[in-house]
């Protein structure tokens, strides 16, 4: 299959890398599936967490990928994208994310896939960064065997094409640590074979010059890992997906990043030169027989190059056995749940909690009846019904988002307790007048805070009730004030988390 030209940009990103939060309210229902975590963005698609109902009440959870709503409109690439996405789902591999189902709902294309508890590559590396944490050597040559054992399923992988003709191998185009999944349990999976050929697709005269921007934009992107044929737009073959696992393969052991871009020069240039320095490997055992094993993956012609990634992956198999250098899955995912799995599970479960109590709604809307005297009704509610929607905050505090509903809360309420506490301290009453009139009027404040409660909390029959709450004395409200301001930070926080 003949690839499009790769062409460098100086054309702005487009605004979909403006986007921090999800594309979408959480939870949402999308076909079978409920999403409730927004896990990232991808080069095309939002990707979210979501649970599937089967029969019996099984639940499993699997990942969604809501095409962007910029690329949803070309025709031509969803329908790209469905071919592509239809001949990868027939892969099973242990090594390969496998591709559950294609829908389109409401206009947007989205696929379910198999969900992977862990991290991808990149995100690896940066926490190892972070955390001034090494990835040891031997595991650094697990992680690759297995993504060369993924490609060499992929491309000996005989299918039918939309011709109608047989066909032999897909290349996958994108091998990169983004694509590279690590489960926790240490089992390592690539993703996203077949996507990766929407990348190269040019944006056409007929009204997709948009499109053509967004593809160039995507190239420079994942130019980084390109071999130097697919950085000239030449046809490619498995020995591209070698090129890119060498890459993988040079930064795991060296720390850095082979492609480096000098000021006004782009990445695609970079990779249409393909100078690939000596890897320094003297410290390793055998170093000389690793270090040309990574030469020949990255070599500039692709003749010199290994010939399949089966070979490539017969090469570093019997360099780690004889170096002593062999890690199995296990040693994989004792080493992640050691180093990063408690803070990526409670990174996780934050993110539930924070959605979860989003879509229960507010225990109680506070909305204030007189900004004089300071008096509030309360809306009371059991979680068990359905959570109210979010005009009856927004039209009580004549705000239009969930942070400047809650800001406009907090405000409210220490403008209620000031102006309370404005009266008290300009005409202080005398102190025996003060102990006569709360002995004289003791018994008529419980009666009427009684009255208030009963209504408040709804006996009146009706299951939203509306009351009007009293004030209480001073120092009672100063403490209420400074307690319902922290409430307030504490779901501002839970907001800002979740989007």
């Amino acid at each position: 299959m003949e690839a499009a030209p790769a062409t460098a940009s100086t054309t702005p990103k487009p605004a979909r890398r403006d986007r921090k939060g999800p594309g979408r309210r959480l939870p949402y229902t999308r076909g079978d599936y409920e999403l409730f975590d927004h896990i990232g963005r991808g080069g095309m698609a939002d990707i979210y967490r979501a649970k599937k109902r089967g029969s019996f009440g099984v639940v499993r959870e699997i990942v969604v990928k809501e095409v962007l709503p910029e690329l949803s409109s070309s025709q031509r690439l969803l329908d790209l994208l469905v071919a592509e996405a239809k001949i990868a789902a027939k892969l099973e591999h242990p090594n390969i994310v496998r591709v559950e189902h294609l829908g389109r709902d409401e206009g947007t294309l989205y696929i379910a896939m198999e969900y992977v508890q862990g991290l991808d590559l990149r995100e690896l590396l940066r926490r190892c960064a972070k955390k001034r944490v090494p990835l040891p050597v031997e595991l650094s040559l697990r992680i690759v065997m297995d993504v060369l054992r993924a490609l060499e399923h992929a491309h000996a992988f005989r299918f039918t094409g939309p011709d109608g003709q047989e066909h032999v191998g897909i290349v996958h185009r994108d091998v990169s640590p983004s694509n590279v999944l690590l489960a926790l349990e240490g089992e390592v999976k690539l993703c996203d074979f077949g996507i990766a050929r929407a990348h190269d697709e040019p944006g056409g005269a007929e009204g997709e010059a948009a499109l053509g921007r967004w593809s160039e934009a995507m190239i420079e992107g994942k130019a980084g890992y390109m071999s130097p044929e697919q950085a000239h737009g030449e046809a490619l073959d498995g020995r591209a997906d070698v090129y890119a696992a060498g890459i993988i393969l040079m930064e795991l052991l060296s720390g850095k990043k082979l492609y480096k871009a000098k000021p006004g020069e782009s990445l695609l240039e970079v990779a249409r030169r393909a100078e690939i320095p000596a890897l320094d490997v003297s410290d390793l055992p055998l170093g000389e027989r690793l270090g040309s094993i990574v030469q020949k993956a990255l070599a500039k012609r692709r003749e010199e190059r290994f010939a399949t990634a089966g070979a490539m992956l017969a090469a570093l198999e019997s360099y780690a056995a004889d170096a002593g250098l062999m890690a199995s899955s296990v040693k994989l995912g004792r080493w992640l749940e050691q180093h990063f799995a408690p803070e990526l599970l409670r990174a996780q479960r934050l993110r539930e909690l924070a959605t979860e109590a989003l879509a229960r709604g507010p225990l109680a809307v506070m909305v204030p009846v007189s900004a004089s005297s300071g008096a509030v009704k309360v809306e009371a509610r059991e979680h068990d019904e359905t959570p109210p929607t979010d005009h009856t905050l927004y039209e009580a505090t004549g705000t239009h988002s969930a942070r400047e509903a809650l800001a406009a809360m907090a405000a409210m309420t220490t403008k209620a307790a000031d102006a309370e506490e404005a009266p008290t301290r300009e005409t202080p009453a005398p102190a025996s007048s003060k102990r006569r009139k709360r002995k004289a009027g003791a018994g008529s404040t419980d009666a009427a805070k009684s009255a208030a409660t009963k209504d408040a909390l709804g006996d009146s029959g009706s299951r939203w009730a509306l009351a009007e709450v009293p004030q209480p004395p001073m120092r009672s409200r100063t403490w209420l004030a400074w307690v319902a301001a922290l409430m307030v930070f504490g779901a501002a926080v839970l907001v800002m988390m979740v989007r």
